[in-house]
């Protein structure tokens, strides 16, 4: 299991690097909400600065993690460019193309 915040980094650093690449492209798609739909365990501490963390529930996970245990949740996203507030323009590059 991984931790939400880590899924939310790494898909941030996804999309800077979509951004880079629309910097000079002719096509370009404006970066709307994102919606991810993730399965999590809670975890909460029991000490006296008591948290709450969500562990994100990975494909192939072993029998330790029940179904009982775990909730389906959506978290929707809205990217916007730092000091601009405007949504991001991303592009991508056509590697190999299927024919």
């Amino acid at each position: 299991m991984i931790e939400l915040a880590t899924v939310i980094r790494d898909l941030r650093e996804e999309l800077e690097q979509a951004v880079v690449a629309a910097e000079g492209e002719r096509l370009r798609f404006e970066l709307g909400t994102i919606e991810l739909e993730v399965s999590v365990a809670l975890e909460r501490t029991g000490n006296a600065g008591a948290k709450v963390r969500f562990w994100v529930v990975e494909s192939g996970a072993n029998a330790a993690v029940n179904s009982t245990s775990t909730q389906r949740i959506t978290v929707a996203l809205k990217p916007t460019l730092t000091g601009s507030g405007n949504s991001p323009l991303v592009s991508g590059l056509a590697g190999n193309r299927e024919q």
